[in-house]
């Protein structure tokens, strides 16, 4: 009967930890693709990593019982202040890498959502954390760090317009 029971509460403190694993999916970002008008062609922002300056999209991780739009109008705001419209589909999608405290890359799937711009406020959470650049989409497509976010720029040209 004692060796049953440990055995059931180590079974159980086990399954506890999978626990997270349904808060948060697994390997799954949403991004914010920040659209706004330019003088020939739209710009789009990019905003740099926190640890290597990567200029990457406004990106994070889905939160539970929100909706994955809403969670993209987060990031942007919290990561460079933008305030916008995003579309309830997402555009698509892209494979890129997180990489963590730890030196640790995970393979992530990044679902992307397109934010039409508002304004961009002078506050924000993470401002002096990373920098934002507004770039027309032809130079975004070449400064993006990410090869698949490069590709992502180039086959989605004409929603992105």
């Amino acid at each position: 009967m004692t060796i049953a029971r440990t055995v059931s509460a180590q079974d159980d403190s086990w399954l506890r930890g999978l626990g997270s694993l349904f808060v948060k999916p697994a390997r799954l970002q949403i991004a914010a693709l920040c659209v706004r008008p330019g003088k020939k062609e739209p710009e789009i922002l990019l905003v740099t990593t926190r640890d290597t300056g990567r200029l990457i999209l406004p990106k994070g991780w889905p939160e539970k019982d929100r909706p994955a739009h809403e969670t993209a109008l987060t990031e942007a705001y919290e990561e460079a202040g933008v305030i916008g419209k995003a579309g309830t589909r997402p555009m698509g999608s892209f494979r890129s890498f997180k990489g963590l405290g730890t030196g640790l890359k995970l393979r992530t799937t990044v679902v992307v959502f397109k934010v039409t711009f508002k304004k961009q406020l002078k506050k924000y959470p993470e401002l002096g954390q990373r920098k934002c650049v507004w770039l027309p989409l032809s130079q975004a497509m070449e400064a993006a760090d990410e090869t698949a976010l490069k590709r992502f720029l180039r086959d989605h040209k004409s929603e992105i317009r």
